[in-house]
């Protein structure tokens, strides 16, 4: 048995994997959000829960919103910032009294989906988070490529590709930078834009359901964005597919209208890569930091 964990900003989720892939148990609880100790404690009660639920010890992945620097062991770059700082793998592993797996929680997604999800078929998988914020994460032949730096598919933290006047310098974004595509993409840069553009203050799925002419010049807006941020990766890595997470993937429309934006800024003159949305849904994250432990089970 697997237990796979998803940290997010609003809920820690915890699964149980059986060996063919399928969850045996789900157990979901608010995110302690501000207080790292009590995240620990979190983790360790959903892993306890679980195995008391199964009958089974398990290993135990945990994906989360930053990573873990190779260099000081502890975590970078956490939109879940209460987290930056800490020896979180150290006190995990303390914790649970066990070998515990971490990894960027892009990165389980894309795992996740490039495993037995939307992108089983692909070679190269480019998983991308498009929700609180905007991750990624790099798939090659079943393999996470973390890169040497543990940034690998981060793309979400470069500016916007090809910024118009009305776009620079951008929004500031909590890396202490302006104009990243994070900003731009993620639901509260949705959000944002809609103020911008004279709308009220709401929610990115309340944007969607409007269907007014603002709205629709938002989410136009969004989708030629998304198409010029996604023609800089295909431009990079050139993946066979692309999967779409995080709450923003479940637009509809999308599948249909970036596709045919992306030939107007990618270096080919055709494009064939694949935009899919995930098979797994909000699962995937936490599906694919059970497999971070491929061998176990």
């Amino acid at each position: 048995m697997r237990i796979g964990i998803d940290l997010g900003g609003t809920k820690v989720e915890g699964v149980a994997l059986s060996g063919n892939g399928t969850i045996a148990e789900r157990i979901r609880m608010p995110s302690p959000r501000g207080d790292y100790r009590e995240t620990i404690n979190a983790i360790k009660e959903l892993v306890s829960l679980l195995e008391i639920k199964t009958g089974a010890g398990s290993s135990v992945g945990i994906g989360i919103p930053g990573t873990v620097s190779s260099h000081t062991n502890l975590v970078k770059n956490a939109n879940s910032t209460w987290l930056i700082g800490k020896p979180l793998h150290d006190d995990l592993e303390s914790a649970l009294n066990r070998p515990v797996r971490v990894s960027n929680d892009a990165n389980c997604f894309a795992l996740s989906e490039a495993v037995d999800g939307a992108a089983a078929d692909a070679s190269v998988a480019f998983g991308v988070i498009l929700g609180t914020g905007v991750g990624g994460g790099l798939v090659i032949n079943g393999q996470i490529i973390g890169g040497l730096n543990g940034i690998a598919g981060e793309w979400g933290h470069n500016p916007l590709p090809w910024p118009g006047a009305d776009e620079l310098p951008g929004p500031p974004c909590y890396c202490g930078k302006e104009g990243c595509i994070e900003t731009f993409l993620s639901g509260p840069g949705l959000a944002a834009d809609y103020r911008r553009a004279g709308g009220d203050d709401i929610t990115a799925d309340a944007i969607v359901a409007e269907r007014t002419p603002r709205a629709e010049t938002v989410l136009k807006r969004y989708e030629e964005r998304l198409a010029r941020a996604l023609a800089s990766v295909i431009n990079v890595v050139d993946p066979d597919v692309i999967v779409l997470g995080g709450g923003l993937s479940n637009i509809e429309r999308l599948y249909q209208t970036v596709p045919r934006l992306l030939r107007h800024w990618v270096f080919s003159d055709s494009v064939d890569t694949v935009i899919r949305p995930p098979k797994h849904g909000d699962s995937s994250g936490v599906r694919g930091a059970a497999w971070l432990w491929p061998d176990a089970g």
